[in-house]
């Protein structure tokens, strides 16, 4: 099965949230309320320079994905 790179979710426990998953490496869920972010996996012994600046590169995208997706529902 092919995955795609973002989903999105939210849940009736947290009404005012909404998360995009992440489900290629790294794997992580950003709730876009607060930008905090929940990696899924151990990144442990990863070059944490490169990982800063490919997670301000996938924060943004986590963005863009959820501004085309509202953009889909609301046509």
């Amino acid at each position: 099965m092919q995955l795609p790179k973002f989903v999105l979710a939210d849940n009736s426990d947290f009404p005012d949230d909404i998360f995009v998953i992440h489900l290629d490496f790294p794997r992580f869920i950003i709730n876009l309320k607060d930008d905090e972010v929940e990696f899924m996996e151990d990144l442990e012994g990863e070059d944490e320079t490169e990982l800063e600046a490919e997670m301000e590169h996938l924060i943004t995208l986590a963005g863009e994905f959820y501004d085309k997706e509202m953009e889909a529902y609301e046509e």
